[in-house]
């Protein structure tokens, strides 16, 4: 028998596909005039912004792209990268956001991965954009990004932003998405392997995470938002779509460095930002005549490693009120965050840095974060000592692994998402990481596969074993620490292998220390890692 409850339809009255591209029509209706996107001397309102991105989805279909094509984009944080966030699923396409760190040969098996179709360039990334582009079979059609910011570099493609956009509808009937588990973003993670891992986001998760935003720090409308966090990053962690919903005011930046970020704090009054800990120990440590004229309280959310004592210390002093978020590309960015108890404003710096440098527990709008047994799927007691893995699951997860269904069965095994980290549930129900299983090293809040960098390593003709681990580091949270043996009669130096890594990889990879000695191993060969882990913290170990 049907319930009269289950014989009321859904229908175009009462439903409608979740999607964050909502967000900016409300924004450019409610608040025309409201100050959108600043950047330099350039200024958009949100009726401005719209009709930008609308001219972007309308010159981008008007060359084919429709659903499931997928458009990239190679650039800092400045209006383009912003607006491609709305104008690119406009169209119904998918959202591809670059690594600006990566080196030709990664970007490369990107776009050939992805299957690009459209490529928007900044200028300042044409050299390598360039190289990865002669590595492409089938190469995407090229626009140039010339910003007036950006002096240098030469221009590859087809036609500017600009003159694209001006090909383009302003007017352009952009339509939700026919469902909205359709894919709105590809993001890469390099994983445990070094190889990429193509995350394809859907607009529901996409929406939901905006609005965990919002929750998730109180944040009011109209805020004024520096753009430190790179938007490559999971989409700028949801945070484009989050700024629309509230019709804020995003602050563009190119370049993050202390003068750059104060004087934009100073100047439009910034009420939020995010960033890794670096990005933080960079104000902190800003001669005080970059400081003067900032009397007001900024919220900051930091990502990456925890930050240490003296990051949460120094951003009291300077105004910043900082909360820890927890997250992987596979859930949106920040899923769990460390959320505050009024009695830890009371507790000594030591202890109230221990409490706020956990995990902590699952964002408003994602269902569930915990710590399981990942060989039973049991939960761990809440002692502080049983390690199991960091699990999530709900709305805020991905759909999958593009074109990997292995990765994808593997990451969602017993109906939870598996971080691969492994961690402790404290007494009061929040996690703490103890180890990464899969090894990977977060520097100033990027991922580095230690595999990857070993594998450059064992390049070196002079290099007969090399293990990589991450090494606490002040500035960058962690950085990655390198043991090398050497063959029979070889020899090289640090600096050498230095040099021989950056011109194999990005430089952010390149390890910080080199240590040459015996690397421990099991019975069986394997290397120890936990072993090295240890090494890497001993200064009398790295000399």
């Amino acid at each position: 028998m049907i319930s009269p409850f289950d014989e009321l339809p859904k229908n175009q009255a009462n439903y409608a596909p979740l999607t964050p591209l909502t967000f900016i029509e409300r924004a450019a209706y409610v608040y025309p005039d409201k100050l959108s996107v600043v950047h330099g001397a350039q200024r958009w309102t949100w009726k401005q912004t719209y009709a930008r991105c609308r001219r972007l989805a309308s010159a981008l279909s008007r060359r084919g792209i429709g659903k499931n094509d997928t458009v990239s984009i190679m650039a800092p944080n400045t209006p383009p990268m912003y607006e491609a966030a709305f104008g690119v699923p406009m169209c119904g396409a998918v959202l591809n956001t670059l690594n600006t760190r990566l080196d030709a040969a990664a970007l490369a098996f990107q776009l050939r991965h992805g299957a690009a179709k459209v490529l928007l360039t900044d200028r300042e990334f044409s050299p390598v954009i360039e190289a990865a582009l002669a590595l492409l079979d089938d190469k995407p059609l090229v626009i140039d990004i010339d910003d007036p910011a950006w002096s240098g570099g030469t221009l590859l493609g087809e036609m500017d932003y600009e003159a694209f956009l001006a090909g383009g509808d302003p007017e352009y009937a952009w339509q939700n998405p026919g469902d909205e588990w359709d894919a709105i973003a590809l993001n890469y993670t390099s994983g445990t392997t070094g190889d990429p891992k193509g995350v394809v986001t859907h607009h529901r998760g996409a929406h939901l995470n905006a609005v965990s935003n919002i929750l998730n720090w109180g944040m009011p409308h109209h805020a004024v938002y520096l753009w430190t966090l790179p938007m490559f990053h999971c989409n700028g962690w949801c945070f484009p779509w989050t700024m629309a919903e509230r019709a804020g005011v995003n602050v563009c930046l190119r370049r993050v460095e202390a003068k750059a970020m104060l004087d934009a704090i100073r100047d439009h009054g910034v009420t939020h930002m995010c960033g890794a800990p670096i990005v933080y120990s960079m104000l902190i440590n800003a001669p005080a005549e970059l400081r003067a004229g900032i009397g007001h309280r900024i919220a900051g959310q930091v990502a990456g490693a925890a930050p240490p004592a003296a990051i949460i210390e120094g951003a009291e002093k300077i105004g910043i009120e900082l909360t820890h978020v927890y997250g992987l590309t596979e859930v949106y960015g920040p899923a769990g965050v460390c959320s505050k108890h009024e009695a830890w404003g009371f507790m000594p710096i030591d202890r109230r840095a221990e409490r706020n440098g956990r995990q902590g527990v699952r964002t408003p709008l994602q269902e569930a974060m915990t710590v399981l047994d990942p060989a039973t799927m049991q939960p761990v007691p809440w002692d502080g000592e049983t390690m199991g893995e960091i699990m999530f699951r709900g709305n805020i997860t991905m759909k999958g692994y593009l074109s990997n269904p292995s990765a994808t069965e593997q990451a969602f095994a017993g109906g939870w998402f598996h971080t691969g980290d492994l961690a402790v549930m404290q007494a009061d129900g929040y996690a703490k990481i103890r180890d990464r299983s899969k090894d990977v090293i977060i520097s100033g809040g990027e991922n580095i596969s230690s595999i990857e960098v070993e594998e450059t390593l064992y390049r070196h003709p002079a290099v007969l074993s090399a293990a990589v681990v991450a090494q606490p580091d002040e500035k960058w949270g962690e950085a990655p620490c390198a043991f090398i043996e050497l063959k029979v009669g070889a020899s090289v130096t640090a600096d050498e292998l230095r040099d021989f890594c950056r011109e194999h990889m990005a430089r952010f990879k390149v390890p910080k220390t080199f240590v040459f000695r015996d690397i421990p191993r099991t019975s069986t060969g394997k290397i120890q890692k936990f072993v090295l882990r240890e090494l890497a913290k001993s200064a009398a170990a790295i000399e």
